[in-house]
């Protein structure tokens, strides 16, 4: 007796109309996560000790071992920034295991969010927020890796 889920099997349907809605609802969880990163990261960048929008004091890093926010706004604009637009375009292409991509993108920002909060002590409403996200890409990157999987199930 093998122990294990065959997605094939399971009853419900996944059909052409279910997979172009999850398509389209990464497609706008990646453009959001992607333009909110950059747009988050680059005054972090730009003005590592003191943010233009003074939405955070640079004391929140007194527990990081940052002391600016210079490296954590290159992180962010790289890690969930430009990493979740290329992700996009691989899914606006169909390019070879963007579903994969999708799910790592996920995995990406829950692990950005957990040290996040980890270092700054502190957990926020956007923090959940954005877990959602994070959990959402992961879902829907591996139930469209199963669609891919089987043929009879494709985007089309």
């Amino acid at each position: 007796m093998e122990i294990g889920v065959d997605f094939a099997q399971l009853p419900w349907s996944m059909g052409d109309n279910v997979m172009k809605s999850m398509r389209v609802a990464v497609m706008i969880l990646l453009a959001f996560l992607g333009v909110g990163a950059v747009v988050g990261a680059v005054p972090m960048i730009l003005w590592p000790f003191k943010t233009q929008w003074n939405l955070l004091p640079v004391s929140v890093l007194q527990y990081s071992p940052f002391h600016s926010f210079l490296i954590p706004g290159i992180i962010l604009l790289v890690s969930n920034g430009l990493l979740a637009l290329w992700v996009l375009w691989l899914v606006i292409a169909r390019k070879t295991s963007f579903e994969l991509w999708t799910a790592l993108q996920g995995c990406v920002l829950l692990g950005w969010l957990v040290v996040e909060c980890w270092m700054i002590r502190a957990v926020g409403g956007a923090h959940y927020f954005y877990g959602a996200i994070a959990i959402a890409l992961i879902v829907l990157g591996f139930a469209m890796r199963v669609s891919h999987v089987h043929p009879e199930r494709d985007l089309a």
